[in-house]
C-alpha cells in the first residue's frame, strides 16, 4: 500500500519556512493525519511557541511513528535560535541544514514512506555557504533522484507554465533553447497536464525573441530551433501550437486559451505568474520518480520572526501535490 503522506521539508530555518509549515499545519485538521516537517525540532518549538499554535507538536524519529492530530517533526539536524543561527541572517549552517532536510525527504519519499515531498524556501547563499553548490531545489531533487530529463513548472488554477532554462544567464538561456529540449518540455507539460485531469492538453510554446523573431529579423531560434520542435510535437499527435510571441502567450493562457505555457526563460515564466498567482503558485519539479510541490516564494528573511508569513502558497502546494499522488 502506497503511503499517503505528505513530507514538509521546512526550508532555510532563518526564514519564514518553518512559521508558513507550522501555520499550515495548524490551521487545516486534516493535514494533521498526513502532513510531516522535516527541520530542526528546536526551531520550530521557538515558532510554535511564538505564534501560539494549539496543535500539539511532537518530535518523531521515523515516518512509521507519526502520530495523528498533532504536528510532527522529524528533526534532522538540530540547530537553536540565538545559538546556532539567527533569524532573517544568512548563514552557512542553516544552509547546509535546509540542504539535510531535503536529503532526508528524498530518501524517505525514494523508499516509499512518504509519497509527497513539499519545500518550503531555501537560500541560495547560505546553501552556497553551507557547501552545496546547487542553483536551487530543482537541482538538489534531479541530482539526488538521479534524474537527467525535468523541469520546472509554476502552476496556478488560472495558468500554469514550464521552462526550457531556469537558473542560467539570459545569454546562456539562448543557446539552451534547442529542439531536443523544447520538445522534451513539451512533452513533460503534457504529461503533468494529464496526470492533474486534463485529457488532451492545449499546450503553447512561446517565441524566444520579440515577435517570434519576424520571420528571422530579430533573431533565428524559432526558425532553427522552435518551430522544428513544435512541429515534431504535432507530428506526434500533441496538442501544441507555437511559437507564439511572448508579449500574448500568456495573455491567452490566462484567458483559458492554453492549458500551459512552454517558456523559454526564466523570467519569461516568472514574471507573469507572480503577477497572477504570487500566493496561490505552487513550483513544482516535473520529470522525478517522487512527487515534488513547493511554495513559489522566497525565505522572505525581512519578515522573518515577525509572525507576519502567510501560509497560502505552502496549503496550495501541499494540495496539488496530493492531486498529482490521486494519478
Amino acid at each position: 500500500m502506497k503511503s499517503n503522506l505528505v513530507g514538509i521539508t521546512m526550508g532555510d530555518p532563518a526564514g519564514i519556512g518553518p512559521e508558513i509549515s507550522l501555520k499550515a499545519i495548524d490551521a487545516k485538521p486534516e493535514y494533521q493525519q498526513s502532513v510531516l516537517i522535516y527541520g530542526s525540532y528546536d526551531v520550530l518549538q521557538y515558532y510554535h511557541q511564538q505564534l501560539q499554535l494549539t496543535t500539539p507538536l511532537v518530535r518523531i524519529e521515523k515516518v512509521q511513528d507519526f502520530q495523528p492530530g498533532k504536528i510532527n517533526v522529524i528533526s534532522v539536524v538540530d540547530l537553536a535560535i540565538g545559538k546556532d543561527i539567527e533569524i532573517g541572517q544568512v548563514s552557512p549552517l542553516a544552509g547546509d541544514a535546509a540542504y539535510q532536510y531535503i536529503a532526508r525527504a528524498i530518501s524517505d519519499a525514494l523508499k516509499g514512506d512518504i509519497r509527497v515531498v513539499t519545500t518550503a524556501p531555501l537560500n541560495k547563499e547560505a546553501l552556497h555557504k553551507g557547501g552545496h553548490n546547487f542553483d536551487g531545489h530543482t537541482e538538489i531533487f534531479a541530482t539526488l533522484t538521479k534524474t537527467k530529463s525535468y523541469t520546472m513548472m509554476l502552476w496556478s488554477e488560472r495558468m500554469s507554465v514550464v521552462h526550457v532554462s531556469t537558473h542560467c544567464s539570459l545569454r546562456e538561456a539562448c543557446d539552451r533553447a534547442t529542439k531536443g529540449r523544447v520538445l522534451e518540455c513539451v512533452h513533460l507539460a503534457d504529461g503533468a497536464m494529464k496526470q492533474l485531469g486534463i485529457e488532451k492538453p492545449r499546450i503553447a510554446v512561446a517565441g524566444l525573441n520579440p515577435h517570434s523573431g519576424e520571420a528571422g529579423l530579430f533573431g533565428r531560434e524559432e526558425i532553427d530551433e522552435i518551430i522544428p520542435a513544435v512541429q515534431a510535437a504535432q507530428q506526434e499527435g500533441l496538442n501544441v501550437d507555437g511559437p507564439v510571441p511572448p508579449d500574448t502567450v500568456f495573455l491567452k493562457a490566462y484567458n483559458g486559451v492554453y492549458d500551459i505555457v512552454v517558456a523559454m526563460y526564466h523570467d519569461q515564466g516568472h514574471i507573469p505568474m507572480k503577477m497572477v498567482a504570487f500566493d496561490s503558485g505552487v513550483n513544482v519539479t516535473l520529470g522525478l520518480p517522487i512527487i515534488r510541490t513547493s511554495v513559489d516564494h522566497g525565505t522572505a528573511f525581512d519578515i522573518a520572526g515577525k509572525g507576519i508569513a502567510k501560509a497560502d502558497s505552502m496549503c496550495y502546494a501541499v494540495d496539488l501535490g496530493k492531486r498529482f499522488a490521486e494519478h
